[in-house]
């Protein structure tokens, strides 16, 4: 019997004291926001929603939510030519706004659950963002 009650004193002391998953999402998060209101909110809108057309739309993408390597690649280095986001056609130039691998993941995080996006809880990491490549 001390050795249930032992171990089910540790389990709750260890969740006290390790954050989980879910409230490192949160914080990524709450973050990300900051970081998309200072450098994205200009073109892709308070709503995610762009300029058809000239902005591509980060609510309800289908380019960020299927292919985020893709997304980070774009944010971590800037993109040029054309894509395509939710069958409308884009070409146009999104500059590289000299973020760092921390606040790429951030705002990656915020975005990919916001305005009717979901990670489903999955969170990307400044060691991802660390590891996508420029392809020259």
């Amino acid at each position: 019997m001390k050795l249930l009650l032992t171990l089910l004193s540790l389990i709750v002391f260890c969740s006290a004291i390790i954050p989980s998953q879910e409230d490192e999402l949160a914080k990524s998060i709450e973050r990300g926001k900051m970081v998309y209101s200072e450098n994205c909110i200009t073109c892709h809108m308070g709503t995610g929603e762009g300029v058809t057309a000239t902005f591509p739309p980060l609510a309800k993408s289908d380019y960020l939510m299927q292919t985020p390597e893709n997304a980070i690649k774009a944010v971590k280095f800037g993109l040029i030519g054309k894509i395509k986001v939710n069958a409308v056609d884009y070409d146009n130039m999104m500059p590289n706004p000299g973020l760092g691998n921390d606040e790429i993941a951030d705002v990656m995080n915020y975005i990919m659950n916001s305005w009717g996006n979901s990670s489903g809880k999955k969170m990307i990491t400044e060691k991802m963002v660390e590891d996508v490549k420029e392809k020259k």
